[in-house]
């Protein structure tokens, strides 16, 4: 899917300066104290088959660090821009032990639908924001589920409620947990659906991440 002439690479100094972000961030989440009950350890965890994470752009914060601490027997996969702010983003994520997928910029969404659903077919998870990257803010976008009807495949919400954290001015209002806070982790799976008639809908997705997301600080 990539191709060197059109998509735009991150060197030198702004390489190093992204390593020194990502090495922070990294230490910073191994001092949170994760917690979840057996059950959802499990669901959090399961590797039985490729999924689609689906995540609220403002918990995004902790990512990296419950793919590392939940799925270290898959890879996951997220789409990322082919645009110079997509190349920093694409470096940072494989910083922090994400694989990025890039496009051209002359025909991204056709090129990065494609993609997502190679990778999944592959047995590889993918990781969705479904607000992002621009908002609505806890709103769920219809282009967030083509990828999983398409391949047929469960949905895995992740839950994440901080008990203290700082939420910044952003139109997602996103989390910064402190260091060696608590985060409680919830998380639901949806599984495949059979039948065109028996897909999961936007409404339906929503209403779950909503409800293992609570939002006790303002």
């Amino acid at each position: 899917m990539e191709n060197p002439d059109t998509i735009n690479v991150v060197s030198g100094w702004r390489r190093l300066l992204l390593w020194l972000v990502a090495t922070i961030l990294r230490l910073w989440c191994r001092t949170l104290r994760f917690e979840a009950d057996a059950a959802t350890q499990a669901r959090l965890a399961n590797a039985d088959e490729a999924m689609a994470i689906v995540i609220w752009h403002n918990r995004l914060f902790i990512s990296a660090e419950y793919f590392s601490r939940y799925r270290t027997r898959r890879s996951v996969y997220a789409l990322v821009s082919a645009s110079k702010d997509g190349a920093l983003i694409a470096e940072f994520y494989r910083m922090v032990g994400l694989k990025p997928l890039r496009g051209s910029s002359s025909n991204f969404a056709r090129e990065s639908g494609k993609a997502l659903i190679e990778v999944m077919r592959a047995g590889h998870d993918i990781g969705i924001t479904p607000d992002g990257p621009r908002g609505p803010m806890y709103e769920v976008k219809p282009g967030a589920l083509v990828v999983t009807r398409r391949t047929n495949s469960p949905m895995l919400l992740i839950g994440a409620e901080f008990m203290w954290a700082k939420r910044l001015r952003s139109w997602d209002r996103i989390y910064i947990p402190w260091p060696f806070s608590r985060v409680v982790m919830r998380c639901t799976i949806l599984p495949a659906k059979k039948t065109d008639g028996e897909k999961w809908d936007v409404a339906e997705v929503r209403a779950e991440l909503l409800a293992i997301n609570p939002d006790r600080l303002n």
